[in-house]
């Protein structure tokens, strides 16, 4: 039952992915990302909806200030971002996105993104490849 529950899921994420490009829920995250490539941290925010919360295995729903104070440093080390696979549900985003660090390395992470009004409500990360991330100290 748990298997063919996972099955749906990934089989109507997949279909829904091929109809997300260029919405804009994809607009978003690509403004979102582009303030990491230029270190613009308003860009970044103008694209945080009111309320927003910030998850990954180290930080739980933090707020938009607490993501700036203990998160947003790491972005001095973002060379390009590259959206690998986009699947979309309702108003969840989701998104497998590489990331090479200035010092060649590749951060492969899952984000989950949540809309609310046009904006990022929520981002829930999970780490994938290369989750040493230069600036980690976890």
């Amino acid at each position: 039952m748990k298997k063919s529950i996972l099955i749906f899921f990934v089989t109507v994420m997949t279909v829904n992915g091929l109809f997300a490009q260029g919405t804009e829920k994809e607009k978003v995250v690509r403004a979102y990302y582009t303030g990491f490539e230029t270190h613009n941290w308003n860009l970044v925010a103008s694209q945080l909806a009111d309320g927003f919360t910030f998850t990954t295995p180290i930080n739980d729903h933090i707020s938009v200030k607490e993501f700036k104070d203990e998160c947003w440093g790491t972005n001095r080390f973002t060379k390009k971002v590259h959206f690998i696979k986009w699947a979309q549900s309702g108003n969840d985003l989701v998104l497998l996105v590489g990331i090479n660090t200035t010092d060649n390395k590749l951060v492969r992470n899952v984000d989950i993104y949540t809309f609310s009004g046009g904006r990022i409500k929520s981002i829930e990360v999970f780490f994938g490849r290369g989750s040493k991330y230069p600036g980690n100290t976890e």
